[in-house]
């Protein structure tokens, strides 16, 4: 499973750690991601996903029905 978010596509970006003495250093910068199961009641079954905390805020907000429609008209 890849490191990326199921609903909004989020994935590690890169940057630089960068030390006391201004020594720059590659590294990477990952989203924060959970495994979450949602009920979909339309369909009477349970769904598991890795989602963004941000995810899960829209998930709480719009209900996961409206969110995976969208995400299929995508």
């Amino acid at each position: 499973m890849a490191k990326a978010c199921d609903i909004t596509g989020k994935k590690a970006i890169g940057g630089n750690k960068i030390s006391h003495s201004n020594i720059k250093t590659k590294r990477k910068f990952y989203p924060n991601l959970q495994k979450k199961r949602f009920f979909i009641p339309e369909e009477n079954r349970w769904v598991e996903l890795k989602v963004s905390t941000s995810a899960i805020r829209t998930i709480n907000k719009k209900g996961i029905s409206s969110v995976l429609r969208e995400l299929n008209k995508a």
